[in-house]
């Protein structure tokens, strides 16, 4: 295993301390003070708060770097130095209804020199309950603790595990969904929700699933996770086969073989139903 960098180190002191505290509110989640944000989409006191932890503890570390966040928005840094982008609370919904799977995830983005967003350089995903961390750094690897990750071996869509995100009220296209999981589903060896992107990802890096699909997710959902993936020896890339550094609006991975394979499908797919809606 390599040395954490400090920046890692940094990353999972403030997310420890957020974590903390997420596990108390947690415990009492029946007493939390919920305030609606949109349709079907509430933010609690707990997400503001471990919001609030994550910034004090990364902006005492990073003083120039700026912010990204769910709930807070952008808070720009000085010129040319990264940010991080945050999600606070991943899996909102889990959280409120008393549902052990919701993660805190950090991204480490560089800044390109016209002063564009490029390249994510490491990140932490971290579940509280579980004390699960998960780490990586451009070309260091991907890691849960001190193992090393891969993504899964298996070649076989008839032997995949694949996670997916399903529209809900005021979010997704569910016309696409159904089109894709219509041609993905049936090839497959069993299609899992769980309702917290940043873990499927971290997930799918450690081979307890072969894929992921999703869109109209936003950049803290996924910045982590796909350099997670990436790290692992997978493959991220959106509908179309482009590779971003953050892949939110449409995100499709696994590893190479599988890649293939479930884009091939939901290719063919979305062309269908194109088609049908001439």
């Amino acid at each position: 295993m390599p040395a954490k960098t400090g920046l890692i180190t940094v990353m999972e002191r403030a997310a420890r301390k957020a974590g903390t505290r997420l596990r108390r509110d947690f415990s009492e989640v029946e007493h939390l003070q919920v305030s609606k944000k949109g349709p079907a989409d509430f933010v609690s006191k707990a997400d503001q708060k471990s919001e609030r932890t994550l910034y004090d503890e990364l902006l005492k570390a990073r003083p120039g770097w700026g912010f990204e966040l769910e709930e807070g928005g952008t808070i720009e840094g000085e010129p040319g130095e990264p940010r991080f982008v945050i999600d606070p609370l991943d899996g909102t919904s889990n959280f409120l209804h008393s549902i052990p799977h919701f993660a805190i995830s950090i991204a480490a983005q560089e800044c390109n020199p016209d002063g564009s967003w490029g390249e994510v350089f490491a990140c932490l995903i971290y579940q509280p309950l579980t004390d699960e961390s998960y780490w990586a750094e451009r070309n260091r690897g991907a890691w849960l603790h001190d193992r090393r990750l891969r993504v899964s071996a298996r070649r076989d869509l008839s032997e995949a595990l694949i996670a997916t995100g399903v529209p809900y009220k005021g979010h997704g296209d569910m016309d696409e969904w159904n089109a894709v999981f219509g041609a993905i589903g049936p090839q497959v060896a069993g299609i899992r929700r769980f309702g917290a992107a940043s873990l499927d990802l971290a997930w799918l890096a450690a081979g307890r699933y072969d894929g992921f699909w999703e869109s109209g997710l936003s950049c803290w959902d996924t910045a982590a996770g796909c350099l997670m993936v990436r790290e692992a020896g997978g493959f991220v890339t959106d509908y179309r086969g482009r590779s971003p550094a953050i892949a939110d609006t449409q995100v499709l991975a696994a590893n190479d073989a599988l890649h293939s394979k479930l884009h091939k499908l939901l290719a063919q797919a979305l062309k269908k139903q194109r088609e049908l809606a001439a």
